[in-house]
């Protein structure tokens, strides 16, 4: 909403234009054309890192993916989780009512107390790493070489940490004022970075290094750059001194429930990583499936939800119910129109994907069969995980912090039990079945609470193109399977294709048959009524008087 009824100060600059619910849609779309051009980005990089480190082969995947996962579950407690509860509602309110100058400095408060909290859990990691390891990866200190290595590369990774709590913020600030391009866009350079410093390595650990390596510079190179796109906007947010402000207090009361419901996943991705560390590839494995997987989480669920926040954190300051219910209505039809597709094909053919895309080099047919066996769980679980992502802002946008952080927790209690339960029975897959249940009853609890305080009901013509979406995807998992079962016909049309190495009839098999489906999908969606051809232009046609998105956004 565009505030009108006061008017501004002669000196005052104008306020930011306020999303209107016609928006939502196209931002999320600006958002997710970036990250669909980073997330090409790293699967260049996750074929680099199978290739050079393998799994099971060789030790150096899975200190590699160690050194990944600690600095990034801080950054999504600390940096991400704590700002989307937190900062976002606030800094938008703020240039709503108080003006740019007010919300601005509260910007800065708070990125020089994130730094100095962030700062001090690097040092102190870095110094406690040799212990530290014993209880993130226990499994390791079985082969210590292997142990080892984690440590030397997680001390190398941890510096990301601060610089993603900055990148983190400053999204914020820019997401704020209507501006998506640079936060979705910053993230290429963490695939470019650590892609580059790969390529001319000649072993497995020296790959790990220097991948170890690129992945900080990433982090520097993404901090400067959401830097220059604040300063580029207009924004006047400065470095200082920490100083715990009354605001800061507010903002930290809010930051630490939210912070840890929405790091939900990446503690179940934690604790997965304690019981896969006893078993050599397993960390890989599970790490190629999440490249996989969480593909239409940020694609789908994040960009949405970034976008999600803070229009219906204006709607509901301003009252307006209706404007509220439609962005959540609409967010999660076409969040489920996107993400239903991604979790039928993982579901349908996961083998299919796996060997076509990662079976090459140190990545052997054993670890595709155990990836694809993990990866059919978590399929399952996608469009849980992308429905919280939207029920959490729903609880976010009206500063209620501390309801998510309970079912997170709960969450949490029930993938652990599951986790241990399930890994005894089944190995790796039983792991990821526990995450994937552990995020559906995430979303049932937080959908019964939300009707239960009236705040949203899903609309019925919301419910019946639901209805119809899923009826569509029934038709493609159908086709999909079809396409498994004759899987081997399928490469025939391409026997003694060979392009480049590692370029043949299986990777062409699998391209074909995602590029068919992708072909097929609209025209069951449309046939179905879950979407109209005319929903999906008006979604993306920009109207007389929307405030600047896509390309305009560009400082």
């Amino acid at each position: 909403m565009t505030a009108t009824s006061t008017p501004e100060p002669a000196a005052a600059k104008p306020k930011p234009a306020a999303a209107k619910p016609g928006g939502l849609v196209r931002s999320s779309m600006t958002f997710a054309f970036f990250t669909l051009v980073s997330r090409l980005m790293g699967f260049l990089r996750n074929l680099a890192i199978s290739y050079f480190m393998g799994a099971s082969a060789t030790f150096a995947a899975d200190a590699f993916q160690a050194a990944l996962s600690f600095p990034n579950l801080f950054r999504r407690i600390f940096a991400e989780g704590a700002f989307a509860a937190a900062f976002v509602p606030a800094y938008s309110r703020s240039l709503e009512t108080d003006g740019e100058a007010v919300a601005d400095e509260l910007a800065a408060d708070a990125m020089a107390v994130l730094a100095a909290a962030t700062l001090a859990i690097t040092v102190i990691a870095e110094l406690a790493m040799p212990w530290l390891m014993y209880l993130i990866r226990p499994g390791f200190a079985a082969n210590p070489e292997k142990y080892r290595l984690a440590v030397l590369l997680t001390q190398i990774t941890m510096p990301y940490l601060p610089c993603m709590a900055i990148y983190a913020h400053l999204s914020g600030v820019l997401n704020a004022r209507n501006r998506f391009i640079l936060s979705g866009a910053a993230p290429i350079l963490l695939n470019l970075w650590t892609l580059a410093a790969m390529l001319p390595t000649h072993s497995p650990v020296q790959a790990a290094v220097w991948a170890s390596i690129g992945v900080t510079i990433a982090g520097v190179s993404q901090a400067g750059l959401l830097w220059w796109g604040v300063r580029k906007s207009g924004a006047d947010v400065t470095l200082r001194w920490p100083r715990l402000t009354p605001q800061i207090k507010a903002l930290i009361a809010l930051a630490v429930p939210g912070a840890i419901g929405a790091s939900v996943t990446q503690i179940n991705v934690f604790v997965s990583g304690i019981l896969v560390s006893h078993v050599n590839g397993a960390a890989s494995w599970i790490a190629q499936c999440d490249n996989l997987y969480q593909l239409p989480q940020g694609l789908v669920g994040v960009a949405i939800g970034v976008a999600l926040l803070p229009a219906l954190s204006r709607a509901i300051h301003a009252g307006e119910h209706e404007r509220a219910q439609k962005a959540m209505d609409d967010a999660i039809v076409f969040a489920m129109a996107l993400t239903l597709p991604a979790a039928t094909g993982l579901v349908s053919i996961p083998f299919f994907i796996v060997d076509g895309l990662y079976t090459r080099g140190l990545f052997t047919l054993v670890d595709a069969h155990q990836t694809a066996s993990a990866l059919l769980q978590y399929g399952w679980g996608v469009p849980a995980f992308v429905l919280a992502q939207l029920f959490s802002r729903a609880f976010f946008a009206r500063q209620d912090t501390t309801t998510p952080m309970r079912f997170a927790l709960v969450s949490v209690a029930v993938n652990v039990a599951l986790g241990i339960t399930l890994f005894h029975f089944f190995g790796v897959s039983g792991i990821a079945a526990a995450t994937a249940s552990a995020w559906w009853l995430n979303v049932v609890m937080m959908g019964v609470t939300l009707s239960r305080r009236g705040h949203y009901i899903p609309g019925a013509k919301a419910v019946s193109r639901l209805i119809r979406i899923l009826v569509a995807n029934v038709a493609l998992a159908a086709v999909l399977a079809g396409a498994s079962h004759y899987r081997a016909q399928i490469q025939g049309l391409f026997h003694g294709l060979h392009i480049v190495h590692g370029l043949g009839p299986k990777e062409f098999a699998i391209a074909l048959t995602v590029i068919v489906a992708a072909a097929l999908y609209p025209l069951l969606l449309f046939g179905s009524g879950g979407l109209t051809v005319a929903e999906a232009r008006g979604a993306l046609r920009r109207r007389k008087g929307d405030p600047p998105e896509g390309p305009a956004d560009l400082p």
